[in-house]
């Protein structure tokens, strides 16, 4: 295999490589780091010894996103306030079975409830039920028995089977419910938004020590309309607003003179009320916003 072969079976395992690492970690730039680090490994390898590169490929990977996921442990203690998953952009869309699985296994809800499982039950979940890769791989992978490996995947199943918050409802829907949150803001008269948030909604700001933001979790309708109507209505004015999807759903881009300075996310309930309100203020988690595709 020559090289122009080499690099043209890495390119096409990249988006999957990448899919699979910010999912583990939450963090585009260790994603990032991640599929590098496997790509030196690959021009490194003896390609005559590897029977099934793909699988090959997410092995390295995936270990050295375990790897990530050990040193990011000791930096998360010292993080300043609420820790978010880096936002994307994604244009999955939902009109195929796939790419609605796909869409739903990117949502922040999803990549928080990841994030509380341990490092291996998260690797082989993802790679068994969102992947689809065999459990004799995913065993290989882990380098532990397929039993062991499916007793993994059993119980991360039955962690995120638990929860119930997470809901994808209809495109038109999730535009009206984003209208509303805008013209709160915008208007400082949130009536109408209180009509459609959850009773137990959160709103949910990560700025670590880097950006001005509400350090609590917020929930409730009236507190979160409080902060709405006296905090973001006052602050957010200026703002350039740009609809998008973020992390697999409708959310908005926040830019001034062509900087991102905030991510909203969404998060929506069985009756169809915004349940989750996710804002991301941290600048180093924003500046790749938009320059990387995840699938």
């Amino acid at each position: 295999m020559g090289e122009p072969q080499n690099l043209e079976t890495f390119e096409n395992a990249r988006p999957k490589l990448l899919g699979i690492a910010y999912r583990i970690l939450g963090s585009v730039a260790e994603a990032e780091d991640a599929v590098q680090d496997t790509f030196i490994k690959w021009m490194q390898a003896d390609k005559g010894s590897i029977e099934n590169p793909d699988a090959w490929l997410t092995t390295i990977s995936t270990r050295r996103c375990l790897d990530f996921l050990k040193s990011a442990h000791r930096t998360r203690v010292d993080y300043v306030g609420e820790w978010l998953p880096e936002p994307v952009q994604t244009t999955t869309g939902l009109d195929a079975e796939q790419q609605v699985a796909l869409a739903s296994s990117l949502q922040v809800a999803f990549l928080l409830l990841l994030d509380r499982l341990s490092p291996k039950e998260r690797a082989a979940y993802l790679l068994r039920e969102i992947f689809d890769v065999d459990y004799a791989d995913v065993s290989k992978t882990l380098e532990i028995s397929e039993s062991a490996c499916r007793k993994l995947v059993s119980r991360a199943k039955i962690h995120v089977q638990k929860d119930k918050s997470r809901h994808t409802t209809t495109a038109e829907k999730q535009r009206k419910l984003l209208d509303a949150f805008q013209g709160a803001v915008m208007s400082g008269d949130t009536f109408i938004l209180e009509e459609i948030l959850a009773t137990d909604v959160q709103f949910v700001a990560d700025h670590g020590g880097k950006a001005t933001s509400v350090s609590k979790i917020l929930t409730g309708v009236a507190e979160i309309s409080r902060f709405i109507s006296r905090g973001l209505h006052r602050f957010w004015q200026d703002y350039e607003w740009v609809a998008t999807e973020v992390n697999g759903l409708q959310g908005f881009i926040l830019k001034t003179q062509d900087t991102v300075c905030v991510s909203v996310a969404f998060e929506f309930d069985g009756d169809d009320c915004i349940s989750e309100i996710f804002i991301m203020r941290n600048p180093d988690k924003l500046q790749r916003l938009g320059s990387v595709s995840i699938h």
